[in-house]
């Protein structure tokens, strides 16, 4: 494989500093967005685990059905496993062994196929990935920038800070922090909502892109566009989806 072709497309990792923080809501909003203003604008999720393909629930296929994409769930997914549990885990648990090399190979029809890409991770940045890789290590190998999704509720600030330590020791850029409501909560019941953001900005030097609002029902590509247009910041994403080269600097 000729990383190259990598390098000279645009593209940008989602991850998260836990399971079911929403990176698959964010991602695809974002995408959502950005191809209502006509941009050429693709997803791929590398590694999912959790459910049955066809079933509707993996992240392939929500976020296919979220962004709008015209793809099969399986289209925008190389490797899919049933078991619940960390890719390295639920690969063989299918009898699967899987390596960097392979799923950076599996990613290049992606980069080909769009003019920019958002590439949904699995959990968390030091989630293990291959037998002697993590999900950090595959951010490394593409040199993309990576984009933070946390909860927005009490306890992010820690998981927060710890991700972009974790990211930043191994020279990934940082885009920005998103913060979702990812559960609906009485804001009187958990102040640091209206703090969080402030404080993850003061210790880390990493900008909050904004707090995405918590959907109860009828989540549709319409309802998370205007969502991203009203809570997001979106240019620094934008910028990243482009090619402008980044450093990490606090």
């Amino acid at each position: 494989m000729k990383q190259r072709k990598l390098y000279a497309n645009r593209a940008l990792f989602v991850t998260g500093t836990d399971t079911d923080v929403g990176k698959t809501i964010i991602t695809a909003a974002i995408t959502a967005v950005l191809r209502a203003e006509e941009q050429d604008v693709g997803i791929w999720k590398p590694v999912q685990s959790g459910a049955v393909l066809g079933s509707g629930a993996t992240d392939g296929e929500r976020l296919v059905q979220l962004a709008g994409l015209k793809e099969g769930g399986e289209g925008i997914a190389s490797f899919s496993f049933e078991a619940p549990l960390t890719p390295l885990l639920a690969a063989k648990h299918a009898g699967v062994v899987l390596s960097i090399q392979q799923i950076m190979e599996a990613g290049e029809p992606y980069f080909d196929r769009y003019s920019s890409l958002l590439i949904e991770g699995a959990g968390g940045v030091a989630v293990p990935l291959t037998e002697d890789a993590l999900v950090v290590d595959l951010i490394r190998e593409l040199q993309i920038p990576a984009l933070i999704v946390a909860r927005s509720s009490l306890g992010t600030i820690n998981h927060t800070l710890l991700t972009v330590s974790y990211l930043r020791n191994y020279g990934i850029p940082i885009v920005g922090v998103i913060l979702n409501d990812c559960v609906a909560s009485d804001e009187s019941l958990d102040p640091s909502r209206g703090t969080n953001a402030e404080l993850i900005e003061a210790y880390s030097g990493v900008k909050v892109l904004g707090r995405f609002p918590f959907f109860d029902k009828g989540m549709n590509t319409e309802g998370l566009i205007d969502a991203a247009r009203n809570h997001l910041q979106l240019a620094p994403i934008k910028q990243a989806l482009v090619g402008t080269r980044m450093t990490n600097e606090r």
